[in-house]
């Protein structure tokens, strides 16, 4: 079928976790955690070094299944979903390849993949690297190829898992234009991020974890103003968290 685009006049599925927990050879190392997201968001999610924040996001994608719990959305059915990852994980092809290979992959039809591939390229920036091996662009432009390949799929869910960590600024900059740009037609958005600033500049809501536990969720101003949890004051204040 055609890709269609996610509109902002319906508001983004809704995803909750219910009592969900993640354990691996017997070890507890996530929750168990109960939390909504059913704000317009972006929704970031923020912690210390290995408080779970990734693995959170995929179990929310579905590439892990949860211990115990339920993870589930409104709506009928599953949202059409993707995720980009702090590394970005392309096809040994050209750029434009790697997104013509996705929406073959999402049976959009053949005669439509040219034109929403080279569309997609363009508006990130990326139409003279059409041709070039996607694997020997620049940590940024891969980035955005990765961004591109999601966007070209119109998906009304998108997760980041720390996408800007390695970037030079002008990077972090069109990456954060490009979150923008999917909230602003009505993807929801989930991202992880360590950076105190970056969250500042994109937050509508804040999701906080420590050592595997929800510690707060709230607003993205009351949490950086007046956190509630003392991890999360700690956090803020550049302290470490116990």
């Amino acid at each position: 079928m055609p890709c269609l685009a996610a509109s902002a006049l319906y508001p983004p599925p809704a995803l909750c976790f219910d009592n969900v927990s993640f354990s691996h050879h017997g070890k507890l190392l996530l929750g168990p955690c109960s939390f909504t997201l059913d704000d317009i968001g972006p929704t970031l999610v923020m912690g210390p070094n290995g408080a779970g924040k990734s693995l959170l996001l995929r179990l929310a994608h579905g590439l892990l299944a949860p211990s115990e719990g339920r993870v589930s959305w409104s709506g009928e059915g599953r949202p059409r979903q993707a995720m980009v990852f702090q590394h970005a994980v392309l096809l040994r092809r050209s750029a434009m390849a790697n997104l013509i290979h996705a929406l073959a992959v999402n049976n959009v039809p053949r005669k439509a993949r040219a034109k929403l591939a080279a569309d997609a390229l363009e508006r990130f920036g990326l139409t003279a690297s059409s041709h070039t091996p996607a694997r020997v662009l620049s940590g940024g432009e891969q980035q955005r190829l990765a961004l591109a390949r999601a966007w070209v799929l119109s998906p009304q869910v998108l997760f980041l898992d720390e996408p800007t960590s390695a970037l030079d600024p002008a990077a972090i900059k069109a990456v954060e234009a490009a979150v923008r740009e999917f909230h602003q037609r009505g993807t929801r958005i989930v991202m992880t991020s360590h950076d105190l600033h970056q969250a500042r500049r994109l937050a509508g809501d804040v999701l906080f974890l420590s050592n595997g536990k929800i510690r707060e969720h709230s607003p993205a101003e009351r949490f950086f103003d007046s956190p509630a949890s003392p991890q999360a004051r700690a956090f803020v204040s550049g302290e470490l968290v116990e």
